[in-house]
């Protein structure tokens, strides 16, 4: 099967600092990867490098055969790379409704798809994004993620600082859009354990270096190397 994201080689940070220094990655459509690692291992800037904004040494990156190394971000989010940053970054002065019309593009998830998964959503459409909940305006960012239909998802901390029930309803969705739409993703996520029941595949990073490449069930069933490699063998690690 093709890959549908290729990373080759790629060395990337920010300034004169090389926090990723020679990374190569591939995943196929309908692949969840969570992404792994102790802080500062180059998480954040791996998904930043995908989007597009931090400082590119050497490498490529492909998306579905095209490369985009040289895009601009705008350009990448227009070919297929759909961003829900940790931040979340949802238009707070717009509505619901607004924040996923401003940005979507034709295909298969539109808002009403999205309403659909998310119904709290679609009950607050009219709400801004000021007057949601940090579980909604997730919601929210995930849902502006969609409606560009993209053929990459990345996700950076979806589920911090959220209820456990806001969280549980997050993962269940994740899982179907990938599988539906045959997108892949890659999630960022403090809690090794729920993601990896989510997940396909794990990469562990240390250094910006992949230490660890295994399907999550082997990992999940692995105290051992969950202990050795974030320091965690419980249900989640901080």
């Amino acid at each position: 099967m093709t890959d549908l994201l290729a990373i080759r080689d790629l060395r990337a940070g920010y300034g004169d600092a090389v926090v990723l220094p020679n990374l190569s990655l591939e995943l196929e459509a309908g692949q969840v990867l969570a992404l792994l690692g102790r802080n500062g291992t180059g998480k954040t800037t791996l998904i930043n490098s995908i989007v597009g904004v931090t400082r590119r040494f050497g490498g490529t990156i492909a998306l579905d055969g095209q490369d985009i190394t040289r895009l601009r971000p705008d350009q990448r989010a227009r070919a297929g790379i759909g961003w829900v940053p940790q931040e979340r970054n949802i238009f707070a002065s717009l509505t619901v409704e607004e924040n996923m019309t401003a940005v979507a593009q034709p295909g298969p998830w539109t808002a009403a798809r999205v309403y659909e998964m998310f119904p709290r959503l679609a009950e607050r459409r009219g709400n801004f994004g000021n007057q949601l909940s940090g579980g909604e305006q997730q919601m929210l960012a995930i849902g502006r993620a969609l409606v560009l239909n993209p053929k990459v998802l990345l996700l950076d901390e979806p589920t911090e600082g959220l209820a456990p029930i806001i969280v549980e309803e997050l993962l269940r969705a994740l899982g179907t859009i990938t599988r539906a739409g045959g997108i892949c993703s890659i999630v960022v996520e403090q809690n090794a354990q729920k993601v990896l029941g989510l997940a396909d595949r794990a990469v562990i990073l240390d250094r910006g270096a992949i230490v660890l490449d295994a399907p999550s069930a082997a990992l999940k069933a692995d105290p051992a190397a969950l202990e050795r490699h974030l320091g965690v063998s419980g249900a989640s690690r901080r």
